[in-house]
């Protein structure tokens, strides 16, 4: 859980009615310090390690009435609006990342020579840096449009995952170039694209993989809806 042991408020869904499946999930608000709620250790991750994560435990964790988030049996509905937003920001995160990428790379390579000048002058590299700048202002321009669908209150589901899908693969895409243009420079810890490449992995994981981004993706285009 992002955040957990940090938040005032954890968002938990619970199962209130198993016998009807999604509809028998209710949201409820779970403050910190609640007796039954244990917060574990901080995971060791790959990246994004300025982000805590650590896993929740309930045991007899009781909760008032007041802290119920909607209706009983309206935890589903709620996850699946929350999604689309956390989807865009996801993608968001990914085009910094893409962003930052590109901007590490453009730099050393004005820097690094080889062979009497610098190694931005051999085509091999500007075609990489040229790839990047590319897929990270289609990336951004996804991103924005599904941002402002949200921000207008209209269906946005097959936008947010198609910014998610597409940003995510650019930054890993872009990391991975960045790599490659620094040499082994790149597979140290001193310059900035060892870091981006390990955070940029998360964000074809996390609020739903690649895999299922696609899926929603296919499933608004036989809609219609895309």
């Amino acid at each position: 859980m992002s955040n957990a042991g940090l938040a005032g408020l954890t968002v938990v869904f619970v199962s209130t009615n198993p016998a009807l499946a999604s509809r028998g999930i209710t949201c409820l608000l779970v403050e910190k310090g609640t007796p039954g709620l244990a917060v574990g250790k901080k995971e060791r991750k790959m990246g994004l390690r300025a982000s805590e994560t650590r896993p929740l435990s309930f045991a007899k964790c009781r909760v008032p009435r007041e802290n119920l988030l909607g209706s009983v049996g309206g935890g589903f509905r709620i996850a699946m609006a929350l999604l689309d937003a956390g989807r865009i920001g996801i993608a968001a995160q990914a085009v910094g990342i893409a962003q930052a990428a590109l901007e590490e790379a453009a730099a050393y390579a004005k820097e690094r020579t080889a062979f009497g000048k610098p190694i931005a002058e051999f085509q091999l590299i500007q075609a990489k840096l040229a790839d990047m700048a590319v897929s990270v202002q289609a990336a951004r321009l996804l991103t924005r449009r599904a941002a402002w669908l949200l921000a207008a209150g209209k269906p946005c589901s097959g936008a947010a995952s198609s910014a998610k899908l597409f940003a995510s693969r650019a930054a890993n895409a872009a990391v991975y170039d960045a790599v490659q243009v620094h040499g082994a420079n790149g597979y140290i810890r001193d310059f900035a694209v060892e870091r981006l490449f390990r955070d940029a992995r998360a964000t074809e994981i996390y609020e739903g993989t690649s895999e299922i981004q696609s899926l929603i993706i296919a499933r608004e285009v036989l809609k219609g809806r895309l």
